[in-house]
């Protein structure tokens, strides 16, 4: 009995390092000794909306605290959200998301199942849909569903909240997504469902409903939500601020070094897999070592986690060519911003240059393009017929010869 007491708290604490919440503590516990006593894994979930085509630093969170459950013998299950896609997850968001077709949602979930061994154990790990049920789903059954929540509660959320009280539109369906995700819980008879701190409503609508279905209620676990390369909103695509994990190693290299000094640590601990130990002295070396130093230590082991120490290494060594030959001689947060109002929803890059002054004419455009003078977020650009477009929050990084200029894209409002 010792023996078994032992093991379910060793569990808890690996369970414990690097989450916000559990909810319950004394639940979750309940459920490891069951698991140990009948030898029954705890099905742990969690799931993912195919909205963008790629799995960032933001998702790679919870999904290596799925790794951990993976580790200690239970059974990962990683839901692909292919019919919630095409509503959005409202958490977090000041309006409605655009909804995506399903051929948009399908291509983006293809890459999501490529990139999830990147981190999980894929082979280990049950990988569903939600379209397996909700396709099956008539207007009776979503009803009953509906049934089991009223306005009120949902309105509680606070995203929800904020927009109703400063007047800004709420569409039915994004109601529902609440719902839709808490009964993929009861599909999947969930014992543990993880999500950032942005999901606690969902998860915990995923227990009450688990219940109305005479099911035990599933532990809702959060993790912590990591900040942009911008240092403001979370990491998004839609916002332009995020770090693919299947992105390019100059690139991802690149972002983290563009990432503001005061969230260095932040990443440490959030994106990378340092025990306390090693990350206690990085913080120690912040204090009296330039920053920009152990940041490129940080983007070096970033690249290593998703594409192996060799890329790392000449990842850091085309940085170094691009920006200065001593680490860290650019200092990214000092280069010149520019906004700029554009009439449709990109713009010509000869016309770009030009606006912001890195050229005198078309001509002198054209002529450094096809000499392959332009960078922009480090990628060489040599087709003079290019278009960047305008993406809410995204700040390009235009390198044109030995000269930088940041410049975020607008749309004009009509």
């Amino acid at each position: 009995m010792k023996d078994l007491e032992r093991e379910v708290e060793r569990q808890i604490e690996v369970i414990r390092k690097g989450v916000e919440e559990i909810i319950s503590e004394d639940e979750l516990r309940a459920k490891l000794r069951r698991s140990l006593e009948e030898g029954r894994p705890l099905r742990v979930k969690q799931g993912f909306d195919p909205t963008a085509p790629d799995i960032h630093l933001g998702h790679a969170v919870g999904l290596r605290k799925l790794r951990d459950f993976q580790n200690l013998g239970h059974r990962v299950v990683l839901i692909i959200g292919d019919y919630t896609a095409m509503i959005g997850d409202p958490s977090g968001r000041s309006k409605t998301r655009p909804r995506l077709s399903k051929e948009e949602v399908e291509r983006n979930a293809t890459t999501y199942l490529e990139q999830f061994s990147k981190i999980v154990d894929a082979s280990k790990a049950e990988i569903r849909r939600n379209g397996e049920w909700f396709s099956k789903f008539s207007f009776l059954d979503t009803l009953n569903l509906t049934a089991m929540i009223t306005v009120a509660r949902i309105i509680e959320r606070d995203d929800f909240e904020k927009r109703y009280k400063a007047g800004e539109p709420i569409s039915l369906h994004e109601l529902i997504y609440p719902l839709m995700q808490a009964y993929d819980s009861v599909a999947m008879e969930a014992d543990v469902e993880l999500g950032g701190t942005e999901q606690k409503f969902n998860l915990l609508l995923g227990r009450q409903i688990q219940q109305n279905f005479d099911q035990e209620p599933q532990i809702a676990i959060t993790v912590p939500i990591l900040e942009g390369i911008n240092g403001k909103e979370r990491m998004s695509k839609s916002l332009g601020n995020y770090v693919g994990i299947a992105e390019h190693p100059n690139e991802i290299y690149g972002k983290i070094m563009s990432i503001p000094d005061s969230l260095i640590m932040r990443y440490f601990r959030l994106a990378t897999e340092l025990n306390e130990e090693e990350l206690e002295e990085i913080e120690a070396r912040l204090e009296r070592e330039n920053p920009k130093e152990v940041k490129a230590e940080l983007a070096r082991e970033i690249v290593r986690m998703y594409h192996g120490g060799e890329a790392a290494t000449k990842a850091q060594e085309e940085f170094e060519k691009r920006f200065g030959s001593k680490r860290g001689t650019l200092d990214l947060g000092d280069v010149e911003e520019t906004m700029i109002e554009i009439e449709d929803s990109s713009i010509w890059i000869v016309d770009l240059l030009r606006k912001l002054g890195l050229v005198r004419s078309g001509a002198e455009a054209r002529r450094k393009i096809t000499e392959g003078a332009l960078r922009i977020d480090g990628e060489r650009i040599e087709n003079i017929d290019a278009n960047l477009p305008a993406q809410p929050g995204r700040k390009y990084l235009i390198k044109l010869g030995k000269r930088f200029r940041r410049v975020e894209l607008r749309r004009k409002m009509s």
